[in-house]
C-alpha cells in the first residue's frame, strides 16, 4: 500500500507537559483519514506539525517518502482548511481562492478556478464577500482555495464544527463525494465520532498524546482495542466483563437464554430520539445498561421489572 503519509516516532514537548508522545502513523494515499480523540489528546498537534506550524521534538515526517519536518509551512505541498475558514474578509470568493495561486505566481488563474469553482458549487457566487455568505458557502470556499493549488495531502482541522446540526450533516455527504471526486488525501481532526465514523476509511483514535488504535470504522466500532477507544466511539454498556452497543442490548419480560446472556433488571427511564428510545435498566447496583428501543416498541414504565439480554457474539471482551 503506498503511503502519502508517514509518522515515525513523532513527539512534541513543552515544558510542563507532553502533547504528543511517540506516534507512528501511515496515511495510505487517496485515503480520507481522520485523527480522533478528546480536547487534549494531542490531535491538533499532530496536524500542526504535519502543516508545518509546530516543529517536533524528536521523530520523522514524510510526505511521499520524503522528509518535511525541516520544511516551513509554504515549502510542503500541503493545504489546510482551517476550522473558523481563515477567508480575507476584504476579498471576495474568487479572489480568496486565487490567493495561493497567485503567490505561486501561477500563469493561469481562470482555468484552476473555474474549475473548484464549478466543483464546490460555487459558480455564480464568487463575487460574493465572506460576510455575504453562508455558514456552508465559507466552508465550501475555504476548500475551494485549498484544492486549487493540488495539494499532495488536505488537512481539515474541525472543518463541520462551526456548521449548524442540519447543514453538518449533509455537508458530511458533500465532503465525502468531493474527496472522491478529486483523489486527493484528507487528514481529519475531530472529536465527533458520528463524524469520524461516518466520512473515514480509517481511523486513529488518539488519548493523551499516544494513538491507542488505527482501523477502519468498523474495526474501531466493533472490536475496539482498548475501553478508552470502545467508549469514545460510542456508548456501551459494561455489563461484568462484557461490553455490548445499545444496539445489541434488548428488553425482554422474561430471560432468554441459549446463544444469549439474560440479566434481571429494572427500568429507570428513557429518553426519546425520535426515531428510537433509549431506556435505561439498572441490573446491579451502580450497573446500568442502555437499550435501543424502536418507538413503536418501547412500552415500558419506571420501575418495571425485566429482562436485559444480548447476544453471545455481540459481546466486546478486553483486558
Amino acid at each position: 500500500m503506498d503511503h502519502v503519509l508517514e509518522l515515525h516516532n513523532v513527539s512534541k514537548r513543552y515544558p510542563n507537559h507532553t502533547a504528543v508522545d511517540d506516534v507512528t502513523l501511515r496515511v495510505p494515499k487517496g485515503a480520507f483519514f481522520s485523527l480522533v480523540g478528546p480536547s487534549g489528546c494531542g490531535k491538533t498537534t499532530t496536524l500542526r506539525m504535519v502543516a508545518g506550524f509546530d516543529q517536533p521534538t524528536a521523530g520523522e515526517l514524510l510526505l511521499n517518502g520524503q522528509r518535511i519536518e525541516h520544511l516551513r509551512p509554504y515549502e510542503r505541498n500541503v493545504s489546510t482548511v482551517f476550522q473558523n475558514y481563515a477567508l480575507f474578509p476584504h476579498l471576495s470568493a474568487r479572489e480568496n481562492i486565487e490567493f495561493g495561486l497567485r503567490r505561486r505566481n501561477a500563469p493561469d488563474l481562470a482555468t484552476p478556478v473555474n474549475k473548484v469553482l464549478d466543483l464546490l458549487h460555487l459558480t455564480g457566487k464568487e463575487s460574493r464577500f465572506p460576510h455575504q455568505m453562508s455558514g456552508g458557502e465559507k466552508q465550501r470556499v475555504a476548500l475551494a482555495r485549498s484544492l486549487v493549488l493540488e495539494p499532495e495531502l488536505l488537512l481539515l482541522d474541525e472543518p463541520l464544527s462551526a456548521l449548524d446540526p442540519q447543514l453538518r450533516k449533509r455537508v458530511r455527504v458533500e465532503l465525502k463525494a468531493l474527496q472522491r471526486s478529486v483523489g486527493i488525501t484528507f487528514l481529519m481532526v475531530t472529536h465527533d465520532q458520528e463524524e469520524a465514523l461516518s466520512l473515514s476509511d480509517r481511523i486513529a483514535v488518539m488519548n493523551k498524546g499516544k494513538v491507542e488504535q488505527v482501523g477502519t470504522p468498523q474495526e474501531i466500532y466493533h472490536k475496539p482495542a482498548t475501553r478508552f477507544v470502545a467508549g469514545f466511539l460510542g456508548h456501551i454498556n459494561w455489563i461484568g466483563d462484557a461490553g455490548v452497543r445499545p444496539e445489541s442490548t434488548y428488553i425482554a419480560s422474561e430471560p432468554r437464554n441459549g446463544i444469549a446472556r439474560s440479566r434481571p433488571a429494572v427500568i429507570r427511564h428513557a429518553m426519546y430520539y425520535g426515531n428510537c428510545f433509549h431506556v435505561e435498566a439498572e441490573i446491579d447496583p451502580g450497573i446500568t445498561a442502555i437499550s435501543e428501543v424502536p418507538t413503536d416498541e418501547h412500552r415500558y414504565s419506571t420501575g418495571q421489572q425485566v429482562h436485559v439480554w444480548w447476544h453471545i457474539d455481540d459481546e466486546i471482551r478486553l483486558p
